[in-house]
């Protein structure tokens, strides 16, 4: 499971970085978290494959976190897409894109699949694979976060040795789960004999547009990797409330209140040149903390 980061700035692009946008990569499936402006472009430019995204999360209504969303839906279609695309944002963005449609008098060569998000805090997607819930922050308009998590695999099976202990095939997705196998000579093959341990479940937050706050705060408990939008430093922390905004300081606050593994910022004001001051203060508070940067890819 890995962070791709497509666009750390917040309202304007500026100094090489562009609006909101993330990849998380769970088994090889891509998982769209916002989609700015030149979203598609920075796909191509980081090695984001469209084909593999299948689920697009928009967390408001702000433009910074969306206006990519239009190309990039038409350039699947464009390109020939055939799979089925899912995307989750606020309700009024489904008139856009209808909008867009009609002036274009054309739709989508592919199964789309809108689904708004609630008023509060929800499930959206659960599968075998992985979970994502959303959760709402506290942001000038409604906004909502989201928090993926990677389910396990069970343990990981060695063929070679199931094949040693004549372990026939159709008990090999048992043997994933734990259990042993007793033989027909009577032979019990016990299973850390065959198998050793699978991918452990991890958990990543993605705290979008919001004030400093602890309303969330139950949802994002013990996370592995927590994503929070620090648009000021902390002197401008009256300017970060007034537009509801938090401060890298304040990002760091959380996680430690969270009790998250690790802190990514982002969200960064077009006003700041430098990104390192934002790492320095939160390290003040919470040490395992990265200033996001574009292109760049962080394990979770």
């Amino acid at each position: 499971m890995k962070v791709t980061i497509l666009g750390n700035n917040s309202a304007l692009p500026a100094f090489g970085r562009h609006p909101t946008s993330q990849a998380v990569t769970v088994y090889g499936e891509h998982l769209l978290l916002d989609c700015g402006e030149g979203t598609q472009i920075q796909m191509q430019r980081y090695g984001i494959k469209w084909r593999s995204v299948e689920h697009i999360f928009i967390s408001h209504m702000h433009g910074d976190h969306y206006f990519g969303l239009p190309g990039l839906i038409n350039s699947m279609s464009l390109l020939g897409r055939t799979s089925p695309l899912h995307v989750y944002a606020p309700a009024a963005m489904m008139d856009l894109i209808r909008i867009m449609q009609d002036v274009a008098e054309s739709d989508f060569c592919y199964p789309f699949h809108f689904h708004p998000l609630p008023d509060g805090d929800a499930v959206l997607v659960d599968n075998d694979t992985f979970s994502v819930k959303c959760f709402p922050t506290n942001h000038r308009i409604a906004c909502h976060g989201f928090l993926i998590e990677r389910k396990t695999k069970g343990r990981k099976l060695n063929p070679d040795k199931a094949k040693e202990y004549e372990i026939p095939a159709f008990f090999y997705d048992r043997l994933k789960q734990s259990e042993d196998y007793t033989r027909k000579d009577g032979l019990l093959v016990k299973n850390e004999w065959v198998t050793e341990e699978g991918p452990s479940p991890k958990k990543y937050a993605y705290c979008a547009d919001t004030l400093f706050t602890d309303s969330f705060l139950h949802h994002v408990k013990d996370v592995d990797a927590m994503y929070h939008e620090a648009t000021y430093l902390h002197a401008d922390a009256a300017k970060a409330e007034m537009r509801f905004h938090s401060t890298a300081k304040q990002a760091a606050e959380m996680a430690k209140m969270a009790n998250a593994k690790q802190l990514l910022l982002g969200h960064y004001s077009s006003k700041y040149k430098d990104i390192e001051p934002f790492r320095e203060e939160a390290a003040e508070i919470f040490p395992n903390v990265v200033a996001t940067i574009e292109g760049a890819a962080y394990e979770i």
